[in-house]
Order: C-alpha cells, then sequence, then structure tokens
C-alpha cells in the first residue's frame, strides 16, 4: 500500500551531506515500512541533479551509483500515466497553482491519490495547502 507521494526536493536532499534536514530524513526512515509514489518525472529530476552535480564537482560517479541503488531499494514506484492524463491535469494544477509543470505533476498525483505530499519544496507546500492536499508528516 502507498503512504504517500515523494518529490525530488526530498530525494535530493538524501544525496547530499550539506542538503541534510530532519524532514527529509523522516520520510526516509518511514520507509522502511511504507511505500510512497512518485511522480513520472521523478526519476528525470534525480538523474539531471545527479548529472549537474557532477560536472560541478559536488558528487562523482561513485557516488551518483551508490544513490541510484539506494533509490532502486526503496519502496518508491513510479506512477504510469497516460500522455492524455498528464498533459491536461498537469497542466491544468500548474496553472491553477502558479507551479512548474514538474511540481504540478507531484501535486496532481497526490490530488489524485487522496495522499499527503512529502516535499521541501515551499511553493509546491503552498499550493498543496491551497488544494487541500496534506503534507506528509512523521505522525501521520
Amino acid at each position: 500500500m502507498t503512504d504517500f507521494v515523494v518529490d525530488s526536493s526530498v530525494t535530493m536532499a538524501w544525496a547530499f551531506d550539506d542538503e541534510d534536514d530532519d524532514y527529509a530524513n523522516q520520510v526516509l526512515g518511514s520507509l522502511e515500512t511504507t511505500a510512497a509514489l512518485a511522480s513520472p518525472v521523478w526519476p528525470l529530476e534525480v538523474a539531471n541533479v545527479l548529472v549537474v552535480a557532477e560536472r560541478k564537482g559536488r558528487i562523482g560517479i561513485a557516488d551518483s551509483q551508490r544513490f541510484i541503488r539506494l533509490l532502486e531499494a526503496l519502496p518508491i514506484e513510479v506512477h504510469p500515466v497516460s500522455v492524455g492524463e498528464c498533459l491536461q491535469a498537469v497542466l491544468d494544477a500548474a496553472r491553477r497553482h502558479g507551479l512548474s509543470a514538474y511540481d504540478a505533476s507531484y501535486l496532481q498525483l497526490a490530488m489524485d491519490r487522496s495522499l499527503p505530499l512529502a516535499t521541501n519544496d515551499l511553493p509546491l507546500r503552498r499550493a498543496a495547502e491551497a488544494a487541500g492536499v496534506s503534507i506528509w508528516s512523521p505522525e501521520g
């Protein structure tokens, strides 16, 4: 059973020591007993952050590979969508809440599944609250 939607802002905090925060660590810890759902853009966002960090010398290729193995071992399912479903609903959510299409995809998924959203992104948190989507908390 899936308990929440996770976005890349939380996920990438697990990759970098200087982005370590309690909220992201609590989300990661919860994945020992729960499962998460991610937008179809999630693996692409993760890959992009990793390759940019490699290019800037922030992390090495071996670090990226270790992080990918961590993610593969976690119970995070990438939600499949049809093109029509994705384009219309996400575009509507992006327009309505002033979000990028990427962030709107996480919000729309949480709305569609009636799941809380785990995010460190402040504009996405505000949009979620405005849309009636709860923000994931360790208390449930």
